[in-house]
């Protein structure tokens, strides 16, 4: 290759690598929106792990104004509850057989 041909392939590389940078951001950019609720979402969680008399005193809040809807709630919460405990052991079991990084 003649160094005029050298210097054509250097400026589309280049252009290439802009484009592809562009491209990237744009990209990242339509994610941010579902990251920041993820985000929000586990830190919402992390602060009831770590406050769960919150939870606890709205749940006895509701016993006491509202007994029934209270109970029909505790009923639905203690499915959710198990739920997430048997999709946690099936991620962990299928995490078991994945190859680790």
């Amino acid at each position: 290759m003649n160094p005029n041909e050298l210097q054509l392939r250097q400026q589309r590389l280049l252009i290439r690598s802009t484009e592809l940078r562009l491209q990237l951001r744009s990209d990242m950019q339509r994610l941010q929106g579902p990251a920041t609720l993820a985000d929000r979402v586990k830190a919402s969680l992390l602060w009831v792990y770590q406050h769960p008399q919150w939870p606890a005193g709205v749940l006895a809040l509701l016993l006491i104004l509202k007994p029934r809807r209270a109970l029909s709630w505790t009923g639905k919460l203690w499915w959710l509850w198990k739920s997430a405990r048997t999709l946690r052991y099936w991620r962990d079991t299928l995490l078991a057989y994945l190859p680790q990084r």
